[in-house]
Formats: C-alpha cells, sequence, structure tokens
C-alpha cells in the first residue's frame, strides 16, 4: 500500500552558517525520506529558514540593510549547503512568507475563539534610545553578587551566579549602551495551563508511536501526574521593534518567533503543493492538514527535531494545533548532539566546522553522511564524530569492501568479456542473503536504526568480498580457458554490487547514481532487489567512484576552522548578536574582551578550591515575583540539602528537573537574596541568542550518585 507523507526538519535560524552539528539532523531525515521515496511512497520532505526575532533584527541594523536583504542573503547560503551535502528538500521557504502569515494568524484567531489567548501586564527593561524592549541577553551591568562587570542580565560568567535583570547594578543596553527603564507592556499568552491543554497533551503524548520512550516519559514529568497543573502560560508577544508578524487586532505587538517558525512546516508545505499544482500536480493540501481529511486519506506528518527543543514540538506545537483545529504530528523523531572525538565542537580546536568549509577543503559529502548512518540509531543519544575513525570507517567500509567488490571485477569484463555481462548465478548464497536480508534492513530503516543497517549491509559486502577472494579472477583471467568461468565470476560480484548499491541509496544517492551510469541502469528502485541483469547486459568501463579520505585532509579541515582564543572573548563581548557600539558602550566592550583575555587559564590550585559535586534535584518550583528564578532542591548525599535559586525558568519548567541528577558548586557562601537563601550553585551552559532558549543543564552521566565529587 502506497503511503501518503508529510516530513519536515526544524527550521534553521537565519542568523548564522550551517555547521556539521546542524546535519545530523537534515541528514538523518534526508535518508529517511530517500527510504521511503525508494519504496515508492509519496513522500514530501519541506523545510524553511527560521526569520524572524530580535538578533534578526539587530544583525541586519549592524550590516545596515533590511532584515529581508539579510534572510534572503543567509538563505541562498543555507540552500547552498544543504544542496552541498545532498539534502534533497521537495521546497526549501521562509517564515517571513505570506502562507506562514496566514497560518499564524489563522491559528491565533481559531485559539482566541476558543479562550485559550490571555493578555496580561508584565514589567520589562526598555531602551529608552533604542526604544525597545530588551531581551535578557541584550542587558548588561555588575554582577550583583561578585561586583563583575559587563555580566549579562541573566547569570554572571566570573562568577556563575544567577539573578534577574533587575538585580543588576548599573544596568545598561547592549544595544545603545543606555540606561534600561523597567516598563510595563501588555503580552499575549497562550494559555498551556488550561485544562484542556493538559488532558490532551497528557493523552496525545501517551499514544504509542508519537514519541520515543524517553521522550514521552520526559513529557510526563513535565506534565505532572493526574489532576497536576504544571504548565505555565505561553508569551506569545513581543513589542515593537521587532521583525516578524504583527498580531492581528494588536497594533505594535508581534507574534514570538517561536510562535510562527513551526507554523513554517505549513506555510513551507503550502507553498509546494500550489508550485506542483501549477505544474499539474494534484495535491489536496487539506488532506494533510485538516484531522478530518487527513483520517480519511490516511496521511501522515512526522517531524525530525533535535531533543533541545523537543519542549516546543511535543507541548505547544501539538496544544495550538489541536485547539485550533488542525490535524496533530503522527510522531515526532528527536535526536542527541553531535560532539567531535568526544567533546563539544570547539572553534579553539577548529572542530566547529561549517558545512561550507568542510565542503571548501574538497572533502566527499558522502563520507559524512555515511558516518553519521553508521552512528545514528533512534533514541535522543548524543553521537560524536571521532575522527580517527572517520577516517578509518569510510576508508574500510565504503571503499575497502563495497567499492572494492567492483575495482577487482569490473576490469575483467570490459577486457575479456566486451563489457558484457554473463547470466548471475540466482542462487547463490550472497545473493539469496541480500534477498533474506532486504526485509530486515527495511524495517531498520523504516525505524531509524541507521547503523545497524550499515552493519548488516556491510556485512554482506564482507560476504561478497569472501566470493571473490574464494574464486580468484585475477587467477582465471591467466587461463584462457576459463575465460567464462571468468565472467561468470564477475557478473556475479556486479550482480551483488548493484544489489549492495541499492541498500544504500538512501544514504549515498551521489555514489548510486555513479553505479548507475557505470552499470548502464535505469535509477534503482527497492523492487530491483527482485532481479538480476539480464545476461549480454553491457557495462561502462569501471572508472574509480571514491577515493579513501588521507588524514591530511581532516587536519586542513581543521586549521581551516581553528579560531585563536584571543578572538573568541570578543565575539562573546558582544551578545553574539548585536556589537555594543558609541561611546561608554564601546569602553564597555573593550574591557569585557581585555577581561576574558586576562582570565583564560587558571592554576590547578585555584581549580582544586572549587568543591564540585553531584546533586539530585527533588523539588522545584517558580519564584513568585521573579521572571528568571527557579527555586531548587538539591540533595547531596551524606552532605544533606540545600536550596539554591537558579535562573533557568526560560529554559526549564520546574517538573522537568525533578528526579534529575545534575552538578553543583558546593563550597559557595551562600548569598542571601530576597526570594530566600541561595546555598550554592548549579552549573549549565549558555548560548548567545537573547531570544531563543538557550540554557542548558548540566548532567552527570548514568552511574553517579549525589554527593560524589566532580574532580
Amino acid at each position: 500500500m502506497t503511503r501518503r507523507l508529510l516530513v519536515t526538519s526544524a527550521l534553521p535560524y537565519a542568523n548564522g552558517a550551517i555547521h556539521l552539528g546542524h546535519l545530523v539532523e537534515y541528514i538523518q531525515t534526508d535518508i529517511w525520506v530517500r527510504f521511503q521515496k525508494l519504496r515508492g511512497h509519496t513522500c514530501y520532505y519541506v523545510c524553511a529558514d527560521d526569520t524572524h526575532g530580535t538578533p534578526i533584527m539587530l544583525r541586519a541594523e549592524q550590516e545596515g540593510i533590511t532584515p529581508e536583504a539579510l534572510i534572503e542573503r543567509v538563505g541562498i547560503e543555507h540552500r547552498r549547503d544543504f544542496a552541498g551535502f545532498l539534502i534533497d528538500f521537495d521546497h526549501y521557504g521562509s517564515t517571513h512568507s505570506p502562507a506562514t502569515r496566514g497560518y499564524a494568524e489563522d491559528i491565533y484567531l481559531r485559539l482566541r475563539a476558543e479562550g485559550l489567548i490571555e493578555v496580561r501586564s508584565i514589567e520589562q527593561f526598555y531602551d529608552p534610545v533604542k526604544a525597545m524592549f530588551l531581551p535578557d541577553r541584550y542587558i548588561r551591568g555588575e554582577c550583583p553578587r561578585c561586583g563583575a562587570k559587563d555580566q549579562y542580565g541573566d547569570n554572571c560568567e566570573s562568577c556563575g551566579a544567577a539573578y534577574t535583570p533587575s538585580e543588576l547594578k548599573n544596568p545598561y543596553s547592549a544595544v545603545s549602551g543606555s540606561k534600561p527603564e523597567l516598563r510595563a507592556s501588555d503580552h499575549h499568552f497562550f494559555k498551556l495551563s488550561d485544562p484542556r491543554c493538559q488532558d490532551f497533551l497528557r493523552r496525545y503524548t501517551r499514544e504509542a508511536g508519537r514519541l520515543q520512550p524517553e521522550a514521552a516519559n520526559k513529557m510526563q514529568e513535565w506534565l505532572g501526574a493526574e489532576g497536576e497543573n504544571k504548565l505555565s502560560d505561553w508569551d506569545i508577544s513581543r513589542d515593537a521593534p521587532y521583525f516578524g508578524f504583527e498580531i492581528p487586532g494588536a497594533p505594535g505587538k508581534y507574534f514570538y518567533v517561536w510562535l510562527d517558525a513551526p507554523i513554517g512546516y505549513f506555510g513551507s508545505f503550502k507553498e509546494l503543493v500550489a508550485k506542483r499544482q501549477a505544474a499539474g500536480e494534484d495535491i489536496d493540501l487539506a488532506a494533510f492538514l485538516e484531522p478530518g481529511a487527513a483520517a480519511a486519506v490516511g496521511t501522515e506528518m512526522y517531524h525530525f527535531i533535535g531533543k533541545d527543543i523537543l519542549y516546543f514540538h511535543a507541548l505547544f506545537w501539538p496544544a495550538e494545533l489541536e485547539h485550533a483545529g488542525y490535524r496533530t504530528p503522527t510522531a515526532i523523531f528527536a535526536h542527541g548532539f553531535l560532539t567531535v572525538d568526544g567533546a563539544k565542537m570547539s572553534k579553539s580546536r577548529g572542530t566547529f566546522i561549517t558545512a561550507e568549509s568542510y565542503l571548501g577543503q574538497g572533502l566527499n559529502p558522502e563520507w559524512l553522511r555515511y558516518y553519521y548512518a553508521a552512528k545514528l540509531n533512534a533514541s535522543m543519544e548524543d553521537i560524536d564524530l571521532n575522527l580517527d575513525d572517520f577516517i578509518a570507517r569510510v576508508n574500510s567500509d565504503l571503499v575497502g569492501k563495497y567499492l572494492n567488490i567492483a575495482s577487482r571485477t569490473a576490469g575483467f569484463v570490459t577486457r575479456q568479456g566486451g563489457g558484457r555481462l554473463a547470466v548471475a548465478d540466482e542462487q547463490l548464497p550472497v545473493i539469496q542473503a541480500i534477498r533474506a536480508a532486504a526485509p530486515r534492513i527495511a524495517e531498520l530503516y523504516e525505524a531509524r536504526e541507521f547503523g545497524r543497517a550499515m552493519r548488516e549491509i556491510m556485512a554482506l559486502a564482507d560476504q561478497a568480498n569472501q566470493y571473490v577472494d574464494q574464486h580468484k579472477p585475477w587467477e582465471l583471467a591467466r587461463d584462457p580457458g576459463s575465460t567464462a568461468a571468468l565472467i561468470g565470476v564477475c557478473s556475479n560480484a556486479l550482480n551483488v554490487f548493484r544489489l549492495l548499491a541499492l541498500l544504500l541509496k538512501p544514504v549515498l544517492p551521489a555514489l548510486a547514481h555513479a553505479v548507475e551510469d557505470f552499470l548502464r541502469i535505469v535509477p534503482l528502485t527497492w523492487s530491483d532487489l527482485g532481479h538480476l541483469l539480464a545476461p549480454g547486459h553491457a557495462i561502462a568501463p569501471y572508472r574509480h567512484l571514491m577515493r579513501r579520505i588521507e588524514r591530511k585532509e581532516v587536519d586542513a579541515l581543521l586549521e581551516a576552522n581553528r579560531t585563536t582564543l584571543t578572538q573568541e572573548p570578543a565575539a562573546a563581548a558582544s551578545g553574539g548578536a548585536s556589537p555594543i557600539r558609541h561611546g561608554e558602550a564601546a569602553q564597555h566592550a573593550a574591557h569585557a574582551a581585555t577581561q576574558a583575555d586576562a582570565g583564560a587559564t587558571i592554576s590547578i590550585d585555584t581549580f582544586a578550591q572549587v568543591d564540585l559535586r553531584i546533586a539530585r534535584i527533588v523539588d522545584a518550583a517558580a519564584v513568585e515575583g521573579a521572571d528568571k528564578l527557579l527555586r531548587l532542591e538539591l540533595d547531596l548525599g551524606a552532605l544533606g540539602r540545600r536550596q539554591v535559586f537558579a535562573g533557568i525558568k526560560s529554559a526549564y519548567g520546574p517538573e522537568a528537573l525533578i528526579g534529575r541528577l545534575t552538578v553543583m558548586v558546593a563550597n559557595l557562601a551562600p548569598r542571601k537574596m530576597k526570594f530566600g537563601l541561595s546555598e550554592g550553585m548549579v552549573l549549565a551552559a549558555s548560548d548567545a541568542d537573547g531570544d531563543s532558549p538557550g540554557i542548558f543543564l548540566l548532567a552527570p552521566d548514568t552511574g553517579a550518585e549525589p554527593g560524589m565529587r566532580v574532580k
């Protein structure tokens, strides 16, 4: 039965280059989509640039261009990089489109009609010179705890303290350098706490197949037990000036970027439908987006995302769709992060590698596609790009095993067989093994267990090479009387080579195309597993289809991406989006860079003074009157329990934290706050984007226990 699928990947933000970490998701999705199409299913793969928000607006202003010009340029760069890695979107658009605006307004108005939108007044810092409300990361000042200058509005990079922007001493705007003012403003909230949303999400996140088991468990933590109401309402508006869509009936108010970003899936698909309909293809838009039509026709919708945005895609997005009368995702597939050589990608080590630089250095994109496939599974585990293993595995599997089959046999067919194949042996054990394994390999592709599929395919390639080793065509070629046997052995090997190309085609589409040209066959489909090439079939002379990776190429790639340590703090001083400028603000930025350089290293004795301990979060709650703080109760085993106030509310609901292990500074002097006594500090990583969730709580590996020392 032919399936009809709509598939998306998360939308890359139009404020930076595509890097190898991003490509994990797009390669994973592309492999899955290509497999579906290879099986004969109707599958539409759409994506778009995520183009709205304060960082886009400020970067465009910094460059002296319009936001529209910026996102158009970045969109061209993103499409170039994706094409370079053979990511085959059916349509790649932009969230700044009439189609996305139409769906955003429709969903908002439907939710409002359902009583799920509420307007409330909140207080925020306001830049009187720039005339704009400031995200926390665009507010700088002196740390209220240690006095360090030029710290962000939510945490201190010097002592690690978390606080609210109103607690900063001598705050200033990172945009204009002016002193910000606290002002009230009306904001629009999606009432995720409404019992209708809570009840629906409990059902939806428990339904079989919607989420991976670990994701479903995380959703239950965030939702809480039956009868609890743990979800907070979601602020979906931002004040002008803001680059985005204005909210209907609310002049000067704009949809927050996370409201219209996932709606961009629908906008991009609508653009694809219009394009295909203009070309004469009959696609029913309602059959994919309306619940009744989708159920009647049996269409499916799948989202591939990173685990860091699971909260938005598994809670906010389905709740919006359900209560606005749209269909909800069939399933949401979350993946882990990428590390390189076991560590976070690093500019100083050269492992923060952009897609453009990889391609510019002349490295084959299918090397990376294969390596990612060999490491990917259906879980949310992180994957590691181990560069030594990358070189060894590609050279061994693709060149030493798979392509070796053709390179050892094709020349004999050309020279002694006139370029024509003999009849192939249908009962050859390796051919029978491939056909027997094909349904299992299809199941692995479907289940996104690509690593297991690659292992099975390479085991079959090993069998093929064993067949060649046993029959020794190089020896048969020395005997003029063995020509028929020689061509028979080589024809069998090349038929096996063709079948393996088919199994690898979702992962290696360019190589598969080259194999099709070499064998002079039409594009392979899954049904071609059922037959072999006919006797007398003519092939082209064989040329090497892929070369080995040289270590010096990888070293050159790292060097091309290496940034010196003295360059990074200056970038950090600008908040990652827009530089501080004019007068006193410029001095602040220069001082911040100097301070960062001066403190780049510490002695081991200094480090040893910090008592880092494993802690279990036994309770977490929002702090009344604090926009950014959560109160955490931490269990340190034999050291007892501690209370800590952490500025992580923007990234985590309290319910998501209970029971989790983390790392804390246990010997930090207690700090009296207006909310209570904070007896330590939990550790978290933070990005530089002020308009997206960028706080990531550190977590120890499995087996760590509360109270253990980190050293």
